[in-house]
């Protein structure tokens, strides 16, 4: 036997021995296989004991004799799981979804190396109360569509904030019941949350107000869903998908929600959300927007969303941007004031209050509103001044509501008026004169004097005008209480005159305070002038009827305090009148003293650090103009001509545009490699580079244009570059990568991961790789992808005929004297 064949045979002693299967391991996968009903898609050998030796078990993943990684996922397998499967403590990756497993799902505590775990789409009936413990690395974990605790529910425990690094998490159909917990909103790298068809209840927490999240979904959630308002989305500025529909949210769509400029999939469907639609969101680029089956009121916008949906809401009108008429708009500014109540948003709809059911008005002959009658229905807010610009009221009644805030000074303008009752508030002064044709009623009212009820009493000849027809039970003419009194101002009691008394002497105190508060301002303003330093700067804005002036720059000399003004074309020169202590910091065409930097950046602060870089510390600063700027405090020694070139280059690009300036996203920190690998992994992917100019607006920034097409799978196939030759089988790899490039360049720095992560990402991929062309034999036949038993059995049975293969003494010949696509110069020396 020769010397090749010995080492061969040695290797794979060494190698047999080293990969045998850790025993509780094989266990585990044994109790595995025993708990199905048809085991036999697995096709484990029958009396098998090695998974992870040679041949491996189809579907296992190991790694020095302990596994990894079990991937069954929609193989049809019927059985339940064993109780003891977190004792795979090296597990990094399962994936069991799509299958029929059964019965309680084990326990996944104290596995802190599980990254990916898919449960989803199975029907596990119950989850152990300690099922998130210890899950100290998990990225994705899929639940959804399994029954669990389908009696009682379950909910997600506090143990599940310790997972840091989760960035997707599903529970779908799942049966979650209850509140969202406030430490969701809390997480840094969660962003993907999907908890659709539960039982979820209560408001979206607050805490979601800074997560950066990009899609999530709480739509159709059982019994009557989640409640309260929707303000807090508007903060959610990384959101590009946001499915709310089929719950009970109340309250207006937020008047920022155009802050949150990724969001392109919105839908609101099937709510309570009454009030106007924001033009900020008729004006949004979504591709997808479904407002129906909502109380949304007034006019219809004109859309700019591609696809857009809003029936079923009480638009004044049908049109998109027709107008209301002018009495539909004071009241809806009244429905405002009130916070839209939805007894009167369901039934107040069209464009004419005098026609169809608008609960609590009545009209007169000329079909104008004469009598609001809203007693005793629960209103809250405040009232609008709206209500003035409804000449025709004769009757206003309010009364036993909570209402707070003043009566409207315009009031009074309602000439027609003739009783107003706003008894049982919680209204305060002052309170308007009105004309002593109007009853006017405040009892119950406790800020107004007590509560102490005040009215006036309308002349015998102010009749009200008939009305046009007789009134439904719900608008008929009311009568308020008994007067006890005719006078036209409020009871006053004995203590008034003392209340005056009082307020005069604290009204002259605060002048006095006042006055003392003006003095020593006009005496630090006097100090601080005087105090100013050597060289002061003004930067004026950029004059675009003026392309040479890009930006003019007054200084003040040291000497003489006068202004001199710099503009774009002007040098160092023109600033000779500065003193030897008035050191200039220049830039392109920009020249500032470091006195102002100074003063800008607090003495160049640390609070005031946005981060660091090759060449010293980044501070943020305003000039006094308001002109935030960023300044770069170089460190002693290291702007040689190599260094001050690339630190040049670098000014270049972040000033290159305002357009520029804002998909950079982000902060200069040490997390700034990680964004341009990311950007690297954009380039890879769709072949184009990171900033063009000669495309169009949409794409020339290439991250922020790889950002809005990422999470739609269509446009994400035809973004991708064509030599990649991309099918159905490739692209889930390509969504993976897709989704690490969006991570890399997240705005917050905080949420980029570090570099490791991203080899934990592509490792897997790198896994699946199989060459194009399997060649079944290699040089002299044999096949080097065999596992190595297999390997040294076909070179046996060539021994036995006879065939000799060459020596390792005699190399040279096995070795091409120049590999294909190297250089000329390569040989095949040089490669020994």
């Amino acid at each position: 036997m020769n010397l090749c064949k010995l080492l061969f045979l040695l290797l794979g002693c060494v190698t047999l021995g080293y990969s045998v299967t850790d025993p509780n391991d094989l266990k585990i996968l044994l109790d595995f296989q025993k708990g199905l009903e048809n085991p036999e898609l697995l096709k484990w050998p029958a009396k098998g004991d090695d998974p992870c030796g040679s041949p491996l078990w189809p579907h296992v993943f190991c790694s020095n004799g302990r596994v990894t990684q079990i991937q069954v996922q929609n193989m049809g397998l019927k059985g339940s799981l064993p109780q003891n499967f977190n004792q795979l403590s090296k597990l990094y990756n399962i994936g069991l979804q799509r299958n029929n497993f059964t019965g309680k799902l084990p326990t996944f505590k104290g596995l802190s190396e599980l990254e990916f775990a898919f449960l989803d789409y199975n029907n596990f009936d119950t989850i152990p109360s300690d099922f998130f413990v210890g899950l100290g690395s998990i990225r994705v974990l899929a639940l959804d569509g399994n029954p669990l605790n389908e009696s009682t529910g379950w909910s997600l425990p506090s143990e599940l904030a310790d997972s840091v690094q989760l960035t997707n998490f599903s529970a779908s159909s799942s049966n979650l019941a209850g509140s969202l917990p406030d430490f969701l909103g809390s997480m840094q790298s969660l962003s993907n949350l999907r908890l659709s068809y539960n039982r979820l209840s209560g408001e979206i927490p607050a805490s979601f107000g800074k997560s950066l999240m990009s899609t999530l979904l709480l739509n159709n959630q059982e019994g009557g869903g989640m409640s309260g308002p929707i303000d807090v989305i508007a903060s959610m500025t990384s959101l590009s998908q946001l499915w709310l529909h089929g719950n009970s949210f109340t309250g207006t769509i937020p008047q920022n929600i155009g802050d949150l400029s990724l969001l392109r999939d919105l839908n609101l469907n099937g709510n309570k959300l009454a009030g106007l639609v924001p033009q900020s969101l008729a004006d949004m680029q979504l591709d997808n927007l479904d407002l129906n089956n909502n109380q949304l009121m007034g006019p219809v916008p004109n859309f700019k969303a591609g696809k857009v949906s809003y029936e079923s809401n009480p638009f004044c009108q049908s049109k998109p941007g027709a107008e209301c008429a002018p009495e539909v708009n004071a009241l809806l500014e009244f429905l405002s004031g009130v916070n839209y109540p939805s007894i009167l948003t369901s039934q107040w709809s069209g464009n004419d209050p005098c026609q169809g059911p608008w609960l609590g008005l009545n009209c007169d002959s000329n079909s104008k509103v004469s009598v609001i009658n809203l007693l005793r229905h629960n209103l809250t807010g405040t009232l609008s001044p709206s209500i003035a610009k409804l000449d025709s009221l004769i009757q206003i009644g309010l009364g036993g509501n909570s209402l707070k805030g003043t009566i409207p000074s315009n009031f009074t303008n309602l000439n027609s008026l003739r009783l107003l009752d706003v008894s049982g508030n919680n209204l305060g002064p002052p309170l308007p004169k009105f004309q002593n044709s109007v009853k006017l009623v405040v009892v119950g009212n406790p800020l107004l004097d007590g509560g102490n009820q005040t009215q006036q009493t309308p002349s015998p000849a102010s009749n009200p005008p008939p009305e046009k027809s007789p009134p439904s039970p719900s608008t008929m003419p009311f009568s308020p209480p008994s007067p006890t009194s005719s006078s036209n101002t409020i009871q006053r009691k004995t203590q008034g005159s003392k209340l005056v008394i009082v307020g005069g002497i604290l009204a002259g105190s605060l002048l006095a305070i006042v006055l003392i508060a003006l003095s020593l301002y006009c005496c630090f303003k006097k100090r601080k002038e005087t105090s100013k330093p050597p060289s002061s700067i003004v930067v004026h804005p950029r004059d675009p009827s003026d392309p040479e002036n890009f930006v003019k720059i007054a200084f003040s000399s040291n000497t003489t305090r006068s202004l001199s003004t710099l503009t774009g074309t002007s040098s160092v020169s023109n600033t000779s009148g500065l003193t030897e202590n008035s050191s200039l910091a220049e830039s392109g065409n920009v020249v500032i003293s470091v006195q102002v930097l100074r003063k800008v950046t607090d003495n160049f602060s640390q609070k005031n650090q946005l981060g660091s870089g090759g060449f010293g510390i980044v501070y943020k600063g305003e000039l006094d103009d308001g002109t935030k700027i960023a300044v770069k405090r170089m460190e002693a020694g290291v702007m040689g001509s190599k260094a001050g070139g690339e630190f040049q280059a670098e000014i270049a690009v972040l000033t290159k545009s305002n357009g520029l300036q804002s998909f950079v996203m982000g902060k200069i920190t040490t997390k700034v490699d990680v964004f341009s690998y990311g950007v690297v992994l954009m380039e890879l992917l769709t072949g184009l580079t990171a900033l063009d100019e000669e495309r169009s607006e949409e794409s020339r920034y290439l991250a922020e244009w790889f950002w809005r097409i990422k999470s739609s799978k269509e446009k994400l196939m035809a973004a991708i570059d064509p030599a990649l030759n991309v099918d159905e089988e490739t692209f889930e790899s390509i969504s993976t990568i897709a989704e690490l490039a969006g991570h890399c360049t997240s705005r917050d720095p905080n949420h980029r991961p570090d570099m490791g992560h991203a080899v934990n990402v592509l490792g897997p991929l790198v896994e699946k790789w199989k060459p194009v062309n399997d060649e079944s034999e290699d040089f002299y036949g044999i096949d080097y992808n065999q596992p190595l038993p297999q390997m040294l059995k076909v070179w046996q049975d060539a021994d036995s005929t006879g065939l000799s293969y060459t020596s390792l003494s005699d190399s040279k010949g096995s070795i091409p004297a120049r590999p294909a696509g190297f250089a000329e110069s390569f040989t095949s020396a040089d490669g020994r």
